[in-house]
């Protein structure tokens, strides 16, 4: 038994993923009835939101609490790049909007709640913040979490002793060790995911929304492909391919099929490690980035207003689309704080066009529909480059310390 185990993890861990997303899609295929294979993956991504809170919460203290120098210029350059990214993911939207104008079927109205403006979202999000730190912890609340997690590992930074600072730090590494055990059980997770979606959906989806998620998927690898490498290359004034390629398959192939940013923190964490990137400085920027760092949902809710408007009828300005980018932005940037994530940020970008609520909220069911494609595909694009950007920011810093990047 112990033979079996070791030659399982001492194999490439993409390998197994990629033997246990075949045979998912075999077994959906096959046997769609056999519903109990979905346990695996609700089991799998049940681990990583569990313990994603509390290694956030511990490593974000631990990091602060013995940080070293230079780190708050780091975080000043990836904030920039999280920023950039998104703004320019909403101006590809629009971009591909204009010339691909996507007029989509609406249905009846249904009921939900929304946020009806940034100022609004931005209460729930600053509510947040200050929620009970348990019960953000409980709740996943990830805004509640870094903040607490940063006021107290500041406030341990200048009032605890060495040995306190060493404790927090044993309990960081064996967090992240627990960590290290669930990602093992990736391969049987995807098999899971995998299986649950091939049986449940058909190819209807592609037929009655074709066009709809052919401009959102095209948006998001134009993202993803060309975008994001060109911030890269940019700064580092290198190839960005290998670092980018390497993300995506580490972080985006368990985000897309997770379908969370949340679970998907303890991946990115340790994608970071084995990048030798420095701790104390991505046990924060990773949490970071999961909140702020957010272009696929900024093309989202850019493509889908726009689609709402295009299908009413209205005729929106070049000016007000370049508005409508910004709004994007910062709504994405919101979103974690809101139920529903991006797709109810959508009403609040539709008031903008001069769509009425009803028929926003129209869109958002239509939203929910395609979401099996859209929603997997904006989440790997949003966690893969939450280390994207960490990455680039610190390598930033090591040429002009002349080190070596590892690409």
């Amino acid at each position: 038994m112990k033979k079996v185990l070791k030659f399982y993890t001492d194999s490439p861990l993409i390998l197994r993923i990629a033997i246990g997303l075949v045979i998912g899609i075999c077994l959906g295929l096959w046997v769609p009835q056999a519903s109990f294979i979905t346990v695996f993956g609700d089991i799998f991504v049940g681990a990583l939101k569990a313990i994603a809170p509390i290694l956030v919460f511990v490593l974000v203290i631990a990091s602060l609490s013995s940080a070293g120098q230079g780190i708050g210029k780091r975080f000043r350059t990836v904030i920039i790049f999280y920023m950039l990214s998104t703004f320019l993911a909403a101006g590809v939207a629009v971009v591909a909007s204009y010339i691909f104008k996507v007029t989509i079927p609406l249905a009846d109205a249904v009921e939900q709640t929304a946020p009806t403006g940034l100022g609004e979202v931005f209460r729930t999000l600053l509510s947040n913040m200050v929620m009970n730190p348990v019960k953000a912890i409980i709740e996943g609340n990830y805004v509640g979490i870094l903040t607490w997690a940063v006021i107290i590992g500041l406030a341990l930074r200048l009032g605890a002793g060495d040995k306190t600072k060493e404790v927090m730090t044993d309990i960081s590494n064996a967090v992240s060790k627990t960590v290290g055990w669930v990602i093992q059980l990736a391969p049987f997770g995807i098999m899971g995911l995998v299986y649950g979606s091939v049986s449940e959906y058909g190819l209807d989806i592609f037929v009655n929304y074709g066009k709809l998620l052919a401009v959102l998927v095209g948006c998001m690898l134009a993202v993803a492909l060309i975008v994001d490498p060109a911030i890269v290359a940019i700064a580092l004034r290198k190839n960005p391919y290998p670092l980018v390629l390497r993300c995506f398959r580490e972080s985006g192939l368990t985000a897309f099929f997770t379908r969370s940013s949340a679970a998907n923190i303890p991946v990115n964490m340790n994608l970071c490690e084995k990048l030798g990137l420095d701790r104390e400085y991505y046990c924060v920027a990773i949490p970071l980035g999961a909140t702020i760092n957010m272009d696929g949902a900024a093309i989202t809710i850019t493509v889908m207003s726009l689609a709402a408007a295009f299908s009413q009828g209205i005729n929106v300005n070049i000016f007000l689309a370049i508005i409508l980018s910004f709004v994007a932005t910062l709504g994405a940037c919101g979103a974690s704080g809101v139920a529903g994530g991006s797709l109810l940020l959508i009403p609040m970008a539709c008031s903008l066009l001069g769509v009425g609520n009803d028929i926003a909220m129209q869109v958002v069911a239509v939203g929910f529909i395609v979401g099996v494609v859209q929603d997997s595909l904006e989440t790997a694009i949003n966690s893969s480059g939450d280390v994207i950007f960490c990455a680039t920011a610190e390598f930033c810093e090591w040429k002009k310390q002349g080190k070596k990047l590892p690409f």
